[in-house]
């Protein structure tokens, strides 16, 4: 076979293929889109996936249904969006978790971190809550930190994901304490030892804190944002409360496809996910968990993952938490 007919089949398997690709996007969706939320129903990033699915669904004109796969600080969750068909059919609703700390936190991941996902959509963040037992005798995070300082080691907080866990090491490193780490597979079922008294302490999402703290099962004690929240007013910022300048962490959440995702599948999601990130309905009721948005191009989140992967990893190293 001469150079000129195997250039020639070579050109025209490259115009099927785009062909292909190019009809593929143009009738997208035609069925159901399955987004994977990486952890338990009942947490941040379940409440707010649901929502913006919701949203999702209407502007897609297909169902957009959630499969929650929790575990391993959202690890399996992202591991079989990382596996799925670039087609658009599989999303992830991913977080600083499967998207920037994990990469410092697991001594290898199942898939790279850098380069499995194409991202489409960022949607949003939000603050965390500082919040012990009722029955721990500290009314102020000072007077918290002076207990751990009293009792190395003694004093254990819950983590049932990569915020969770940062947050709690940082502000143990940053005030000087020891602390132990209880692990969780569920922010909920943490929850649910912190207020029987089975831990001390534990940092999470307002979603899974702010009800019981407004209940009086829990006692708040800071917000790990730099500044308060207009839901919980009185709640002072860690740095308030210690007298720190540098604390800050906080939770996000972001849609990513598998790598080799049509561009313009990409962006037909990123235009439902960013209709989502400015519909009232879904401000109004997220505003309560200090939810903020920042609706974006698929560029601009990849700018950002690679900024929190960084900062992620300073803060771990900076936590002296050791890869898993």
């Amino acid at each position: 076979m001469n150079t000129t007919r195997i250039a020639g089949l070579l050109s025209l398997l490259l115009g099927l293929s785009l062909n292909a690709t190019q009809s593929l996007a143009q009738s997208y969706p035609n069925k159901p889109i399955k987004a994977v939320v990486p952890f338990a129903a009942g947490s941040a990033t379940d409440q707010i996936g649901r929502a913006f699915a919701q949203k999702m669904s209407e502007v897609l004109g297909q169902p957009v249904v959630v499969d929650n796969k929790a575990g391993v600080n959202g690890m399996l969750g992202a591991d079989a969006v990382a596996k799925s068909a670039p087609d658009g059919y599989t999303i992830l609703i991913g977080t600083n978790s499967t998207n920037a700390a994990l990469k410092s936190l697991m001594k290898k991941l199942p898939y790279d971190q850098d380069t499995a996902f194409a991202p489409v959509a960022y949607m949003g963040s939000v603050p965390l809550i500082v919040a012990v037992n009722n029955d721990v005798p500290a009314k102020t995070l000072k007077e918290f930190v002076d207990l751990a300082k009293s009792k190395p080691t003694q004093v254990t907080f819950a983590s049932a994901s990569t915020s969770q866990l940062v947050s709690s090491e940082v502000l143990s490193s940053m005030a000087g304490i020891q602390m132990t780490n209880v692990p969780y597979k569920s922010g909920p079922a943490a929850m649910t030892d912190l207020i029987g008294g089975q831990v001390n302490m534990f940092t999470a999402d307002f979603a899974v804190m702010l009800p019981q703290v407004k209940a009086g099962k829990i006692r708040g004690l800071a917000v790990t944002s730099t500044q308060r929240s207009k839901a919980i007013p009185e709640l002072p910022t860690v740095n308030e409360a210690l007298g720190l300048k540098d604390y800050e962490l906080i939770a996000y959440f972001a849609v990513f496809a598998p790598a080799g995702t049509p561009v313009d599948i990409v962006n037909k999601l990123n235009a439902a996910v960013n209709a989502a990130a400015t519909d009232k309905t879904i401000l109004e009721r997220f505003s309560a968990l200090g939810f903020e948005t920042a609706p974006a191009s698929p560029e601009a989140l990849a700018q950002r993952s690679k900024a929190e992967t960084a900062k992620w990893a300073k803060a771990i190293r900076d936590a002296k938490i050791e890869p898993q």
